[in-house]
Protein backbone atom coordinates (compact mmCIF):
# COMPACT_ATOMS: atom_id res chain seq x y z
CA UNK A 1 0.00 0.00 0.00
CA UNK A 2 1.10 2.97 -0.36
CA UNK A 3 1.59 5.95 1.94
CA UNK A 4 -1.80 8.49 1.59
CA UNK A 5 -0.97 11.93 2.13
CA UNK A 6 -2.62 13.62 5.22
CA UNK A 7 -1.73 16.92 5.17
CA UNK A 8 -4.81 18.65 3.71
CA UNK A 9 -6.85 16.07 5.96
CA UNK A 10 -10.23 17.80 7.98
CA UNK A 11 -9.83 15.92 11.38
CA UNK A 12 -12.89 15.56 13.48
CA UNK A 13 -13.52 14.57 16.58
CA UNK A 14 -16.76 12.88 18.05
CA UNK A 15 -19.22 14.64 19.79
CA UNK A 16 -19.08 11.72 22.18
CA UNK A 17 -15.71 12.26 22.99
CA UNK A 18 -14.14 13.60 26.52
CA UNK A 19 -14.15 17.59 26.91
CA UNK A 20 -11.84 17.85 29.42
CA UNK A 21 -8.82 16.50 27.55
CA UNK A 22 -9.14 12.80 28.14
CA UNK A 23 -8.46 9.51 25.47
CA UNK A 24 -10.24 10.82 22.36
CA UNK A 25 -9.28 10.23 18.58
CA UNK A 26 -9.70 12.17 15.75
CA UNK A 27 -10.87 10.63 12.27
CA UNK A 28 -11.09 12.22 8.65
CA UNK A 29 -14.13 11.69 6.29
CA UNK A 30 -11.64 13.00 3.29
CA UNK A 31 -10.70 9.88 1.60
CA UNK A 32 -13.36 7.07 0.05
CA UNK A 33 -11.39 4.05 0.57
CA UNK A 34 -9.66 4.23 4.16
CA UNK A 35 -10.20 6.37 7.56
CA UNK A 36 -6.99 8.09 8.75
CA UNK A 37 -7.81 7.70 12.89
CA UNK A 38 -5.15 9.34 15.03
CA UNK A 39 -5.01 10.51 19.05
CA UNK A 40 -6.16 14.05 19.50
CA UNK A 41 -3.35 14.84 22.03
CA UNK A 42 -0.58 14.06 19.94
CA UNK A 43 -1.95 15.57 16.42
CA UNK A 44 1.84 15.01 14.31
CA UNK A 45 2.05 11.37 16.09
CA UNK A 46 1.15 8.22 14.36
CA UNK A 47 -2.31 7.54 12.30
CA UNK A 48 -4.29 4.68 11.91
CA UNK A 49 -5.38 4.21 8.91
CA UNK A 50 -8.59 1.59 8.05
CA UNK A 51 -10.06 -0.01 5.27
CA UNK A 52 -13.42 2.27 4.99
CA UNK A 53 -16.22 -0.82 5.36
CA UNK A 54 -14.10 -2.17 8.72
CA UNK A 55 -14.28 1.33 10.34
CA UNK A 56 -18.45 1.60 9.81
CA UNK A 57 -18.54 -2.26 10.32
CA UNK A 58 -16.37 -0.82 13.71
CA UNK A 59 -18.31 2.27 14.84
CA UNK A 60 -21.81 0.22 13.73
CA UNK A 61 -20.98 -2.49 16.45
CA UNK A 62 -19.85 0.13 19.31
CA UNK A 63 -22.88 1.98 18.55
CA UNK A 64 -25.03 -1.32 18.80
CA UNK A 65 -22.49 -2.30 21.87
CA UNK A 66 -22.31 -5.63 20.63
CA UNK A 67 -18.29 -5.46 21.56
CA UNK A 68 -17.30 -7.34 24.81
CA UNK A 69 -16.62 -5.41 27.92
Amino acid sequence: MRPIDLSAATWRKSSHSNSDGGECVEVSNDFAAVVPVRDSKDPHGPVLVFPAGGWSAFVTAVKDHQLPR
